[in-house]
């Protein structure tokens, strides 16, 4: 509990800042998705100007600091590439794209295991 004035202040502030970013995160969220919406329809130019619409949603709320502007713009890429892959009458979605951009697998423990030297036990020093 809040102890000083100042701390009540703060404390009532926070919940109200806490309710606007939370409402300018949901708009961008339904931009994105209004996006993606358009573009599994398979209409690339309905996906275009859906695009256009929307990216100046997501760079506001990347200004205002709600989002990092890193996030926003790998947001746009990501839509901008499956725009891109649309052929104009087959539909596609965005999990073309992360499949793409999916990480590679990992090395097994035994062929990462010869590039490791072995580790030298250590002497424990006597407690004085």
């Amino acid at each position: 509990m809040a102890n000083t004035a100042q701390a009540r202040k703060r404390a009532r502030q926070s919940v109200k800042v806490n309710a606007h970013n939370a409402a300018l995160r949901s708009t961008l969220r339904t931009a994105i998705k209004k996006v993606i919406k358009a573009i599994q329809s398979g209409d690339k130019a309905a996906a275009v100007a859906s695009y256009q619409e929307n990216v100046s949603v997501i760079d506001r709320i990347a200004d205002k600091k709600i989002i990092h502007k890193n996030k926003a713009a790998r947001h746009k890429s990501r839509l901008t590439a499956a725009i891109k892959a649309l052929s104009g009458d087959a539909p596609a979605t965005l999990t073309s794209v992360k499949k793409a951009a999916a990480p590679k697998a990992k090395a097994t423990k035994a062929e990462a295991a010869p590039a490791k030297k072995a580790a030298k036990p250590r002497a424990k020093k006597a407690a004085e």
